[in-house]
């Protein structure tokens, strides 16, 4: 089977004025898309990886050829990171459910949350992700580079920030702290914790 695009959840501007539709719409159909055409295109010649799941393929990143395998990792993690990014997005979602309490309890406060991502999103050299996971029913806050994906270490993703440029440069510039910031007026956190008690199961 071929990957398609994901349909966003949303609107191009409707996460203005916090992340702008112009970067939105290139975000989704132009960078977006590529990781689409290039994943189909390095699984063109292999049936058997063609019927995985995005999630199988990641997650079993290390039994693709080694021929792909750099471009299924690349390309595949950026579709699926994406195709995450855009669940979790959403203005006016209040913080609570049962992710607040374990973040709370975790990290101490939302503000010392906010700040611990917040400073993992800053200090990422070069292009990559922010993450919060539950890695062995443990809250974890991590990086990671490129399309890298938290499946491929076996940590279930919860939030995503993506801090590749092409994320924010049009509206914040080199500005990515400003971008960080704005980030949390639009955290979808019903789904964050609809994430969280699934992956709790």
């Amino acid at each position: 089977m071929k990957h398609e695009l994901m349909q966003l959840p949303f609107e191009y501007n409707s996460l203005e004025p916090f992340i702008d539709e112009q970067t939105m719409k290139i975000h989704h159909t132009k960078h977006h898309q590529a990781y689409v055409n290039k994943l189909n295109t390095a699984l063109e010649n292999n049936k058997e990886l063609q019927e995985k799941t995005l999630e199988e393929l990641i997650s079993g990143i290390n039994s693709v050829p080694k021929e792909i395998q750099t471009a299924v990792k690349n390309n595949g993690g950026g579709v699926i990171n994406h195709n995450f990014f855009w669940t979790v997005l959403k203005k006016d979602s209040n913080f609570g459910g049962e992710i607040a309490e374990a973040i709370t309890k975790k990290f101490g406060s939302f503000e010392k949350f906010k700040e611990e991502f917040s400073n993992a999103a800053a200090t990422l050299f070069g292009s990559g992700w922010a993450w919060l996971v539950l890695n062995n029913g443990k809250l974890e806050i991590i990086q990671t580079k490129n399309q890298d994906s938290p499946l491929s270490t076996n940590k279930i993703p919860l939030l995503a920030l993506d801090i590749w440029e092409h994320s924010y440069y049009l509206k914040y510039m080199n500005n990515r702290p400003a971008y960080i910031e704005a980030f949390f007026n639009i955290i979808n956190w019903d789904k964050v914790d609809e994430l969280y008690k699934k992956a709790k199961e």
